[in-house]
């Protein structure tokens, strides 16, 4: 007994035939059963039949084809993210701003890959490739390599202008059209490599994250008062902050139809050339621009006489003038105290130290010292100076070169013009409609961006680059700003449902719902594991549907 394929009319039929001899003893076949067409037979309607044959026998289902079982791969927090991508239209974005492009790669979906990989395990390009062997990710190529991560890349800076465009009127209808607050603040992101090339981006500078010299380059980030982010800038590593606030406030403009527009920014980017910029611009054009600004007090030696004559309201309020506009100053006289007090205790410890070394001196003089190593005076003006300086204390304590002898002096009228600005916030605005009170909420909110940036360089891990060139640089910003805009999305999504669990945390949770692939000879199945009740929870939170 076999199987036999016939054909009539074009197609392929599948019969089930048995040989036999007839009584002159010739051998003959017969159709036992017609199992259907070819093209509709289905393992699923095999599979019954090859199972009850192997009862008759006696053997194991199936025993005639192998059980292969694929190492199981995350799929949960992959899944979620390329539903998100796919609400947010950024599939659409870059489809359209691509479409001319390089057609041989699938850019968008490399794209993703590597904004994903950020959210889910940072890694370099190469690490990014080892992590997709882990993950399940949807509607990805069948092989990726690390040139084709390069490529699109580079296929995104081609088209950087129409990207950009694209992705904001995927965020526009997100914000506000009557009143925006927007949020600007930068950061340095530390980058390797020594050479130099054309329009190099890696410039030494103050960095923000160790506090010394450093080849960076500067991220610009704005974002709205309900902490979406909306642009990003990329700056040389030496940029003055101060410079790039008017262009970055010209995008937002231009990009969003914004018609009231408050602008909150940190003390590293006020100067009064600012201040008289974003006037120009307030008053260019009918829609409304304003400022909220924190003022760095203690560089401008005009202040002085003001805060000695300020008088606070019981919540700590006073408003004055300056550079033309509002003056909004706020006190808290615990902080003030405390840092007066951390003040005049470390001059002290620092006076202490000089004492100890004059009576060194004195008894070395008088010959009462132990024999070891001569102190002198000279030594001892270099020791306090450098002491000084390093706790940053050059205006309150002055050493006397004109005397032969080492000593020095305690500025006093200097301590107490620096406690006039301790413990107090100073803002300049133009916003004639905005109690001092709100104008202070709305500064203070500006922590929020500052914990992006820690998302940036924590969860995201944006540095250190390893990138060279200007473009590449600039196509690492733009993906993990990416990653940032879908860390931000589900942290409010989460945070308006109630839903407590960070993004990091949802990601982690969800990472643990697995496909698994099994392939018994020809068939091939694909499931996943048991969908875990929180799991089912932060999907219904992220308004996302489940994986099937």
């Amino acid at each position: 007994m076999y199987t036999k394929i016939t054909r009539s009319g074009g197609r392929q039929y599948v019969q089930l035939v048995e040989g036999y001899r007839n009584e002159d003893g010739k051998v003959r076949h017969r159709v036992i059963a017609n199992l259907g067409r070819l093209e509709e037979l289905s393992p699923q309607k095999l599979d019954p039949l090859i199972n009850g044959l192997n009862r008759v026998l006696g053997r194991s289902q199936n025993t005639a084809f192998p059980i292969e079982v694929e190492s199981a791969k995350a799929y949960g927090n992959v899944f979620a993210l390329f539903e998100l991508w796919k609400d947010l239209g950024f599939d659409r974005a870059l489809g359209r701003a691509l479409r001319s492009g390089r057609r041989e790669l699938k850019v968008e979906a490399l794209v993703r890959a590597m904004v994903f990989n950020r959210l889910c395990n940072p890694a370099s390009k190469l690490g990014c490739l080892r992590w997709l062997d882990t993950v399940a990710m949807p509607d990805m190529p069948a092989k990726v390599e690390h040139h084709h991560l390069l490529r699109a890349m580079d296929a995104l800076m081609d088209h950087a202008e129409r990207v950009e465009m694209e992705l904001t009127k995927q965020i526009r209808p997100l914000v506000d059209r009557e009143l925006a607050v927007v949020f600007y603040d930068l950061t340095t992101v530390r980058i390797h490599g020594e050479g130099t090339v054309a329009d190099d981006l890696r410039a030494f500078g103050m960095n923000k994250e160790r506090g010394g010299i450093a080849r960076q380059f500067v991220l610009g980030v704005v974002q709205t008062a309900d902490g979406l982010p909306l642009m990003h800038t990329v700056h040389p590593g030496n940029v003055a902050e101060t410079k790039t606030l008017k262009g970055m406030l010209s995008s937002v403009l231009e990009r969003f139809p914004i018609q009231r527009v408050i602008l909150v920014a940190d003390r590293g980017l006020l100067s009064l050339e600012n201040i008289g910029e974003l006037t120009a611009l307030a008053e260019r054009g009918s829609r409304r621009l304003e400022f909220i600004l924190a003022v760095p007090a203690r560089r401008y030696a005009e202040l002085v006489d003001t805060f000695r004559g300020l008088a606070f309201n019981e919540e700590g309020l006073a408003e004055c003038t300056f550079a033309g506009h509002r003056l909004i100053v706020a006190h808290d006289p615990l902080r003030a105290a405390e840092q007066s007090e951390r003040r005049r205790a470390r001059i002290a410890e620092l006076e202490a130290m000089a004492e100890k070394m004059v009576r060194k001196l004195d008894a070395q003089d008088e010959g009462q010292t132990a024999r070891g190593r001569r102190a002198s005076d000279r030594g001892a003006y270099s020791r306090f100076t450098r002491a000084v300086a390093e706790a940053e204390l050059t205006r309150f304590l002055k050493a006397d070169y004109t005397s032969d002898r080492f000593s020095w002096s305690v500025d006093e009228d200097a301590i107490a013009e620096a406690e006039l600005f301790d413990g107090k916030l100073a803002l300049i605005t133009n916003a004639p409609d905005l109690t001092a009170i709100d104008a202070v909420a709305r500064y203070k909110a500006l922590a929020d961006i500052e914990r992006g940036f820690r998302v940036l360089k924590s969860d995201i891990e944006i540095a250190p680059v390893h990138h060279r060139l200007p473009d590449r640089i600039r196509a690492h910003a733009l993906i993990c700003f990416l990653a940032l805009v879908l860390y931000r999305v589900m942290r409010m999504r989460l945070k308006a449902r109630g839903n407590a669990t960070s993004p990091r945390r949802a990601l982690d949770l969800l990472a643990t719902l697995h496909q698994h692939v099994t392939r018994i000879g020809p068939t091939t199945t694909t499931g996943l594991t048991r969908q875990q009740p929180e799991q089912l929870e932060l999907f219904d939170a992220l308004g996302l549907k489940k994986p099937a």
